[in-house]
């Protein structure tokens, strides 16, 4: 048997004005063997992130100068495609919505352990490395801008509300894959605990109303029975019931 590739070592911006905090990430992430920039302000981090290669922006959202949000939305306007990870307090509901709109990835809430905060920075990168998300995708007569967060449908604007747009975009840049409920829970509506809800479901059918030749017999939001949806962009799946 082969030998297990020796782990990349990161490239991590920590964007945290709290310098406990920062200096604890910092260290955290050295024992870990990765490299490690701080920053803390928004205006720092912004300058740092477009000098720098990096694997990973850690982005507190509530900073000096330039909010995590607005520095989430400059990253994503200069086309930057770093995995963010954003650090959250629990009162921030709003702003992990806001969050996940402007192109962060993900999100920890404070406090938390460093441990979950790696392991959820580790997939980030892993998830960032097996796919390059492309900047526009086109389906039968569907077309997605995801830099600007626009669709069309054989040519005229295609009205989705954001959640649906986040949906469909989230779908879309996962060709293929099962996309559970509990994902879709977790990264479009930011649940951190998750309810019994039919929310999904009747998102993904107002969703296909307005993106399905036949809603009834959906070609490309597919449900995969038991286990959530996957989207299908050229053929329909053996696996997969409407």
């Amino acid at each position: 048997m082969a030998p297990e590739a020796e782990p990349r070592r990161l490239r991590v911006l920590v964007v945290e004005d709290d310098p406990a905090m920062a200096l604890a990430l910092r260290d955290g992430f050295e024992f870990e063997g990765h490299s490690v920039l701080l920053a803390s302000d928004g205006a720092e981090g912004m300058r740092l992130a477009s000098q720098a290669e990096l694997d990973l922006v850690v982005l507190d959202v509530m900073l000096p100068k330039l909010s995590g949000l607005e520095v989430c939305r400059q990253l994503r306007a200069a086309r930057s495609d770093v995995p963010i990870l954003l650090l959250t307090a629990r009162t921030q509901e709003s702003e992990k919505v806001e969050g996940f709109r402007l192109g962060a990835d993900d999100y920890v809430t404070k406090p938390f352990s460093f441990v979950e905060l790696m392991a959820r920075g580790e997939a980030l990168v892993r998830r960032a490395r097996r796919r390059e998300e492309p900047a526009s995708l086109h389906f039968g007569d569907v077309a997605l801008d995801f830099r600007r967060l626009q669709a069309t449908r054989g040519g005229a604007p295609l009205d989705l509300s954001p959640r649906e747009f986040a949906i469909l975009a989230f779908l879309a840049a996962r060709p293929g894959e099962v996309v559970t409920r509990e994902q879709l829970l977790q990264v479009v509506w930011g649940y951190e605990r998750l309810p019994t809800t039919r929310t999904v479901d009747m998102h993904i059918a107002k969703l296909r109303r307005k993106i399905e030749p036949d809603p009834a017999e959906p070609r490309y939001v597919r449900t995969v029975h038991g286990r959530g949806y996957r989207f299908a962009p050229d053929a329909a799946e053996s696996d997969a019931e409407p």
